[in-house]
């Protein structure tokens, strides 16, 4: 009898250990641990739970040629004569006639510095328009003409960001200045005159707002005089803008709208996570899939990269290091330190001080720069990095990091699953569609000077 009944409380002290010790490890004793059947259903569950219940559809991107899915401004709704006349004009060499160095002309385009074999970002650490020679393959050859005048070069004093994905950004640059939208409410007063800014008074949306203020900034035009020149751009120009007066047709803002639109539709609705979403379930590997559960679980990156684009309108101090340092031309003055300040630069706010906007996530493995300051040069670099949490930027102070950014309990295993899921998975492999194969003017492109030429095979 006493050994029975010492058998019995053994027992019920066994029980309630196990009992006590599933519940400091958070789970409710009368549940079982989910399972699944496949990797495949596990990633499921995985971006229900991270979609409000959306599921498969909260992450998917429609074709380039949907138009009515792709998120558009309002006061700039894409047409294909729009989307047509932008990815010319964003290539166009012909339009860079407003140097600094008259002999500079027709020599950059928007694509010097997001070009499709780079991701539609620079293929080196600082993106170069005017000032630039030589491009290779991907443009990893395009370097500062040693022969250039430092004040004539038109030289980023930020890592240039991809144009991929833009649509689903609301506001446009690091920290986000350019765009008239709920963002950038209570920010008026920085949208000074005679400043990219002030074309925030225009109404567009942040791509808009950046198509237009970047023909001015990176020394191209549009005007009457080019359009008369080249046939063909005025009969794209009257096609695609019937509703503008003749007379206020051709010009920089005109040509901005058309370039926005066709910004819109570069979008990597080929890479494999994106055909995974659509039903082919063999589109991922293995190893992809676990990276991308940890993704968007363990991890938590979905905390910030989220929706079609993994990327958001939010701004984050992490801590990065700026855009100085070896193999940096300096980029001295007013611009280099307000960039350098990120959203705070623009504000005014000390609380938003070295913050920077999330971005996209798509075919960052084309450039192996990464960071606003491009201080990375992996991808696998930047998980660790975002791992350990231990900020490399001294200048940036402890109390204007972001309380996100803390260590995220990752094994070895689980950073390269993860590096292989964004540079493996998140790759759109054809990139080159969104590209010409020939200009109008029959000019050579992404840049015209003769080394370019040279790299390029074209006259």
């Amino acid at each position: 009898m006493i050994n029975r009944s010492l058998s019995y409380y053994a027992i019920l002290f066994y029980i309630a250990v196990v009992f006590l010790s599933c519940s400091e490890n958070g789970l409710n004793p009368s549940e079982e641990p989910q399972t699944f059947a496949s990797l495949d259903e596990e990633l499921e569950a995985q971006l229900k739970a991270v979609s409000n219940d959306m599921g498969l559809p909260y992450f998917t991107m429609p074709d380039e040629t949907d138009y009515d899915k792709i998120p558009q401004d309002p006061k700039n709704p894409i047409t294909a004569e729009k989307v047509e006349l932008g990815k010319f004009l964003f290539h166009e060499t012909g339009i860079g006639i407003n140097p600094r160095n008259p002999e500079e002309a027709g020599t950059f385009s928007c694509a010097s510095c997001h070009h499709a074999e780079a991701g539609f970002q620079p293929g080196i650490r600082q993106g170069v328009g005017e000032g630039g020679i030589g491009f290779g393959e991907k443009g990893e050859a395009r370097r500062v003409n040693p022969d250039y005048g430092f004040d004539f070069l038109d030289i980023q004093p930020i890592r240039t960001p991809s144009i991929v994905n833009t649509a689903w950004q609301e506001v446009m640059l690091w920290n986000g200045q350019l765009g008239n939208t709920p963002i950038n409410e209570g920010t008026e007063i920085k949208w000074a005159l005679r400043s990219p800014k002030s074309l925030n008074f225009l109404g567009f949306e942040g791509l808009e707002t950046q198509a237009i203020a970047g023909l001015t900034i990176h020394r191209q035009r549009v005007n009457d005089e080019f359009v008369n020149e080249h046939p063909d751009y005025k009969a794209m120009f009257d096609e695609a803008f019937p509703q503008i007066p003749e007379t206020e047709r051709y010009n920089d803002t005109i040509a901005g709208l058309a370039i926005a639109a066709y910004e819109r539709t570069v979008v990597t609705n080929k890479a494999p996570f994106q055909e995974w979403l659509k039903g082919d379930k063999t589109a991922l590997s293995e190893k992809e899939k676990k990276g991308a559960i940890l993704f968007f679980g363990k991890a938590g990156c979905v905390s910030c990269h989220t929706g079609p684009a993994l990327s958001s309108n939010a701004f984050y101090a992490l801590g990065m290091k700026d855009l100085i340092g070896e193999g940096v031309t300096n980029t001295v003055g007013q611009d280099f330190f307000t960039s350098a300040e990120g959203r705070g630069g623009f504000t005014g706010n000390e609380d938003e001080l070295f913050q920077f906007k999330v971005p996209q996530l798509y075919n960052l493995i084309e450039s192996p720069f990464y960071g606003h300051g491009g201080s990375f040069t992996s991808i696998r670099d930047v998980v660790a990095y975002k791992n350990a949490a231990i900020p490399e930027n001294d200048l940036v102070g402890e109390q204007y990091i972001s309380n996100r950014f803390k260590p995220l309990g990752l094994t070895e295993e689980e950073i390269d699953q993860i590096t292989v899921f964004i540079e493996k998975g998140l790759r759109d492999p054809d990139l080159m569609r969104y590209a010409p194969t020939n200009l109008p003017t029959g000019n050579c492109f992404p840049n015209a000077d003769e080394m370019s030429k040279i790299d390029l095979g074209c006259n």
